[in-house]
């Protein structure tokens, strides 16, 4: 009985400290300007997958949400740019661009103009990610331009040295990504750890304020569990969730482990 009731005990006392995490992710979101990152971050890129697309967005967002709301870790989403509105909208977690274009207002046809996103719901970006690739002035400029906006801001890198550059300019985040295993179902942190654990020093050294996601090839709970070993903060990850069958269940799997 004594064992049974401590156990009982244990259990109240970690779904507790759930609710507990969930109200602080939500106060520090809603009364910090929007600084919610809270460690470990999953962001979740939609690409343009077809699963993901109109109000797939949507559904896949809302799996996010819940599995959010049960686990107390901050899941991001970051749909296709048309869709950034009515995924804000309709359900409640952080929305991030896919891309943004360093201009302002005025004669910039097809490009990403960053108050648009912000005012579509979008709280911060991504940049120069290896499917959409930027040359350092155009980084800096998409940076310069998010940071005006108060977005957060999420560089991709490819190697160390591409990382200690973009974490040079002072970055939210850096996306440690080598395109070669994007997509690939072989997690970086497993084909090549050193270059996240590498990383992870060298960005310490060069502005301990930037804080290193892994990405490329995670999907399970292992992946999550290995990159948050080798000193990531957290994942950036796309077709192990949105082309999952099941992507709340894909995501409770992806958590297991912390």
């Amino acid at each position: 009985m004594l064992l049974k009731n401590k156990v009982m005990q244990h259990f109240w006392q970690k779904s507790i400290l759930k609710k507990a995490l969930k109200y602080a992710f939500s106060f520090s979101f809603y009364f910090s300007g929007g600084d919610f990152l809270v460690l470990p971050l999953i962001l979740l890129n939609y690409k343009t997958y077809l699963q993901g697309t109109g109000q797939g967005a949507v559904e896949i967002a809302k799996a996010c949400r819940a599995v959010s709301e049960e686990s107390g870790i901050e899941i991001a989403v970051a749909p296709q740019i048309p869709d950034i509105y009515r995924v804000a909208l309709e359900v409640e977690l952080p929305v991030f661009s896919q891309h943004l274009d360093g201009i302002g207002a005025g004669s910039f046809t097809g490009h990403i103009f960053g108050k648009c996103i912000k005012e579509a719901g979008a709280v911060g970006t991504l940049i120069n990610h290896s499917e959409r690739r930027l040359t350092l002035a155009e980084i800096e400029a998409s940076l310069k331009a998010a940071k005006e906006l108060g977005l957060r801001t999420v560089i991709c890198t490819n190697n160390v040295p591409t990382t200690v550059a973009a974490a040079a300019l002072g970055p939210d985040y850096v996306a440690i990504e080598p395109p070669e295993l994007i997509g690939s179902g072989i997690p970086v942190s497993k084909a090549d750890p050193e270059v996240v654990s590498n990383s992870v020093k060298a960005v310490a050294k060069i502005n301990p304020g930037v804080k290193v996601l892994c990405g490329a090839g995670i999907s399970k709970g292992e992946d999550l569990r290995a990159a948050l070993d080798l000193g990531s903060q957290g994942v950036l990850l796309a077709s192990g969730i949105v082309k999952a069958a099941n992507p709340r269940a894909a995501l409770e799997d992806l958590i297991r482990l912390v």
